[in-house]
């Protein structure tokens, strides 16, 4: 998880210059505080990279916690701070997960790649649901030109064909609209790079959730060999594309 969060908390960054967060969140405080449903919160990187950008002390943010596991929400727990507060937790996936009208926010930060296609409907439209009426609904997700997703289309063509497909933000975009969502989408291109190669290695096993594949057989091995050449810079090291989609909607009356 460190080697991965070397190279992916540029995603967090990227997210939190992209917009007046401060601004969004004191426009849905209601008598002075924000109900915000952290979805799939993992290990609370986009809560830690708005204090870092300087994310004021007002209004007070109560967090409930969303994951299926109990340990990304100890995680995400531990680095809330003020204006944050942790609130409740629930251990659970977001298409089991049924609170309408309850939020004033509800986030997904590179969140949703590993929902399957079938139930994508289903759990965007419980995030949509948990919104009250003039709620802001934000989803983070890298798009099918990606790097985690073209990476993950070529470690399954070389080593788990039968394993489902990540969920790119173009299917997240979708299914919002089919759950009512007027999406507004921001694309925010980047790049990583690294000339570590134990970080490296550790970033592309944790996006491919399998780490009992080193980084020399990935190079020399299949399509994903092919597709690690091109990432592959002058300098000796590695250079990962991001496209990222910051799709952001309000929940209608």
């Amino acid at each position: 998880m460190e080697a991965f969060y070397a190279l992916a908390v540029e995603d967090y960054r990227q997210l939190a210059a992209a917009r007046d967060w401060a601004a969004d969140l004191r426009r849905q405080a209601v008598e002075g505080r924000v109900r915000l449903l952290d979805v799939a919160c993992g290990s609370g990187k986009f809560p830690a990279a708005l204090l870092a950008a300087g994310l004021p002390a007002q209004p007070e943010i109560q967090v409930d916690l969303l994951d299926p596991s109990a340990f990304s929400i100890a995680e995400a727990r531990a680095v809330l701070a003020p204006p944050f507060v942790a609130a409740g937790e629930h251990e659970t996936v977001l298409q089991d997960f049924d609170a309408p009208g309850r939020y004033d926010v509800a986030w997904a930060t590179h969140a949703l790649y590993a929902i399957p296609p079938a139930e994508l409907d289903a759990a965007v439209a419980r995030m949509v649901a948990a919104l009250r009426p003039g709620g802001l609904g934000v989803v983070a997700q890298t798009s099918a030109r990606s790097h985690y997703l073209a990476f993950y289309d070529a470690y399954r063509a070389t080593y788990a064909p039968d394993v489902t497909p990540y969920t790119d933000a173009e299917d997240v975009a979708h299914a919002l609209r089919r759950a009512g969502a007027e999406v507004a989408v921001q694309v925010l291109p980047y790049r990583t790079h690294s000339t570590d190669r134990a970080a490296v290695e550790g970033f592309l096993q944790r996006c491919a959730f399998d780490d009992t594949i080193p980084l020399d057989r990935m190079e020399t091995e299949g399509p994903l060999a092919g597709y690690l050449a091109g990432c592959r810079d002058p300098e000796g090291g590695w250079t990962f594309t991001h496209e990222a989609h910051l799709l952001t909607w309000t929940r209608a009356a």
